[in-house]
């Protein structure tokens, strides 16, 4: 039972990488986006160090981000 265990989660961990390949178009749309989103996040830095305020650093971020990743913090979060 435990070797059937093993085999089966062994094939679903296969399985699940060789779908996880991305094509070389779609890994330059990858390489892209995080540049795009770190130079939105290097923007809302320089706002930030402006001494322009959060929410209006936030606002500019979201603008910036509007499209290439999920949430309001453009892909990354952290506490405040």
């Amino acid at each position: 039972m435990k070797k059937a265990m093993l085999l089966l989660s062994t094939a679903v961990l296969l399985a699940t990488s060789a779908l996880a390949q991305h094509s070389e178009q779609e890994t330059k749309e990858d390489i892209a986006r995080h540049r795009a989103m770190a130079s939105a996040h290097e923007g809302a830095a320089r706002c930030l160090e402006a001494g322009k305020g959060e929410k209006v650093c936030l606002a500019e971020l979201q603008a910036a981000c509007k499209g290439l990743a999920l949430g309001k913090y453009c892909g990354m979060r952290h506490a405040h």
